[in-house]
């Protein structure tokens, strides 16, 4: 079998002028690229509302047993007013919360944001592991890797909007892991 490959490419290539074979490696080249191009693209999951973006919600997979769960975006405000995150809620848990991560006295803290989160005028805000993050608490069922779980956001102004949460791995994504916290109000 060995010996038909460099006879059929001999046969598919007789009579081809060398500056056609090169337009076709080169449009070969050109279509891998652009394919791998596109992967970042189809990778990354966005949605709208109003004139915010929220940019990649993510979850990390829980071990069994697992209450609590967090959850992580950031929201990009294109408008000329500002707006405010007041709300979240999922059918992956009992309650979900908008929570805020910082240190006093050299002793980590978090507590519940009231009020909810202010998304400047052509700003944004990013959720993110040690700083402000949701948490879905009295979880229904184990976020697992590789998965998606809704979520619906409320803003003051745009409204509401349903997002996914894709969920990477336990130790994904990670400066300022929260570890084994105890969110126990």
């Amino acid at each position: 079998m060995s010996n038909l490959l460099p006879k059929a490419q001999a046969f598919a290539f007789r009579g081809t002028p060398p500056f056609l074979l090169q337009q076709r490696v080169g449009l070969a080249v050109l279509t891998l690229l652009l394919l791998f191009a596109c992967i970042p693209a189809a990778l990354a999951h966005e949605f709208k509302v109003g004139d915010l973006e929220i940019e990649h919600p993510w979850s990390r997979a829980t071990p069994p047993g697992a209450k609590v769960a967090g959850g992580y975006f950031t929201v990009v405000n294109k408008g000329s007013v500002p707006d405010r995150l007041l709300s979240i809620s999922s059918d992956i848990s009992e309650k979900a919360e908008l929570h805020e991560m910082g240190v006093k006295d050299g002793v980590m803290t978090m507590r519940p944001v009231e009020g909810g989160l202010e998304i400047p005028a052509g700003g944004k805000v990013a959720l993110k592991p040690g700083a402000y993050h949701l948490m879905f608490t009295g979880l229904k069922r184990q976020p697992k890797q590789g998965e998606k779980f809704p979520a619906t956001l409320t803003f003051e102004k745009a409204g509401s909007v349903k997002v996914e949460f894709a969920v990477e791995g336990m130790g994904e994504t990670g400066s300022g892991d929260m570890g084994d916290m105890d969110h126990a109000e």
